[in-house]
């Protein structure tokens, strides 16, 4: 048995822990850091809550950018000041983002052979003027 080892400052002691859980981020004493898998569940849920709403064709592309903005991004960024990104979860962020933006703005006829298809991520780029989700919680960090 490992002996237990604690911390006294002033009229605190701290106990060790093998993991810390803190704003869904999992703090290990390894030092390693890991998403809780509320956070990526929380994304799903919400845009599956909405997909349908984003796809309805009597709705404007405005809107739907203003849904995005003000129903799902405040709940895929909840408590984003505290985490720490890795390039793994920025790509797995601008997939979601592209993935809700793809419902959005819907697909494209291709000029040469008149067939439809997604959009690519540059065209989404230059179709939603507006910082990127990991531009987002990188401005909220500062």
């Amino acid at each position: 048995m490992q002996d237990e080892v604690t911390v006294k400052t002033d009229n605190n002691t701290f106990e060790r822990m093998e993991e810390f859980k803190y704003l869904g981020t999992a703090l290990t004493n390894q030092n390693s850091i890991q998403e809780e898998k509320s956070r990526s569940k929380s994304r799903i849920a919400c845009h599956h809550l909405v997909q349908n709403l984003l796809s309805f064709s009597l709705l404007s592309k405005s809107l739907k950018i203003k849904i995005y903005r003000t129903i799902i991004l405040p709940v895929v960024l909840d408590g984003c000041k505290t985490w720490s990104l890795t390039l793994r979860e920025e790509h797995k962020l601008k997939v979601f983002e592209n993935r809700v933006l793809r419902r959005i703005f819907g697909p494209k006829r291709d000029e040469v052979t008149s067939e439809w298809r997604k959009l690519h991520n540059e065209e989404l780029n230059d179709l939603y003027t507006s910082p990127n989700i990991v531009q987002v919680i990188k401005n909220r960090e500062e």
